[in-house]
């Protein structure tokens, strides 16, 4: 759980923010979990998390709405859920969770952004066993001990937590993750720069300044798909790319 995730939420915060891929993203995603269930986040706890989220990201209310309004009308169009798994440079591992209504579409560009830029594909379960699916919260705060505490007196299912320059880490089991959030709120915490199920790596390894520019290229294309919802990978020293 070595990852500094205070500067990692700064940095991909300003480029999420200046991004309207990401947006589109989001309006993927909403669509196709309102779509899934009920319209009203209320009484779809799925939808509910991902506006959360979408908040927090600053997705504009019009791009919300719009993705919601689409789902209650009649259309055929459908999303499936897929999770690739790949190979980089020197050991890097790399996990990619994509929300696509073209399954071929979606596996061509995801093989085409391995293969191209150095990496190699994997099957099923070739690199998720060495991942850990994590609730992750992050907020400003301090004194880890005493959140830790608390969240042992509700009898929240909490791996750790941590401090990182002014900022507090929850790790959670995954089925924790809105109990971990709902008794943060009732301890008086609203404001969230993490509210997330993360596949965080046993393991994260460094790169050479030549792998890590090849790792890099493989990241952000995947990124730039309009298919991939997430990417997640053991790279420790991304960020220094």
């Amino acid at each position: 759980m070595g990852r500094k995730w205070a500067n990692i939420v700064a940095k991909k915060t300003a480029l999420d923010r200046a991004n309207s891929r990401v947006y589109a993203k989001f309006g993927i995603e909403i669509y196709a979990a309102a779509k899934a269930g009920d319209s009203d986040p209320h009484s779809n706890p799925k939808l509910k998390f991902v506006l959360e989220r979408a908040k927090q990201a600053n997705v504009p209310k019009h791009i919300i709405d719009r993705a919601i309004d689409k789902a209650r009308g009649n259309t055929d169009e459908t999303f499936q859920e897929l999770r690739y798994e790949g190979f980089g440079p020197s050991g890097s591992m790399i996990i990619v969770d994509n929300l696509t209504s073209n399954v071929n579409r979606t596996a061509a560009n995801v093989r085409a952004a391995f293969s191209k830029n150095g990496g190699n594909m994997g099957n099923s379960g070739s690199v998720s066993y060495l991942f850990d699916s994590t609730g992750v919260l992050v907020f400003k705060g301090e004194d880890a001990d005493s959140w830790l505490e608390y969240f042992m007196e509700e009898d929240i299912d909490v791996r750790d937590v941590m401090e990182e320059e002014g900022s507090i880490i929850v790790y959670t089991e995954p089925e924790a993750l809105h109990l971990a959030k709902e008794a943060l709120e009732k301890k008086g915490v609203h404001e969230f720069d993490v509210t997330e199920l993360e596949m965080v790596a046993q393991n994260e390894i460094d790169l050479s300044a030549e792998d890590l520019e090849k790792f890099i290229k493989i990241v952000e294309t995947l990124e730039d798909d309009e298919d991939v919802q997430k990417v997640f990978h053991n790279v420790e020293n991304f960020l220094e790319g």
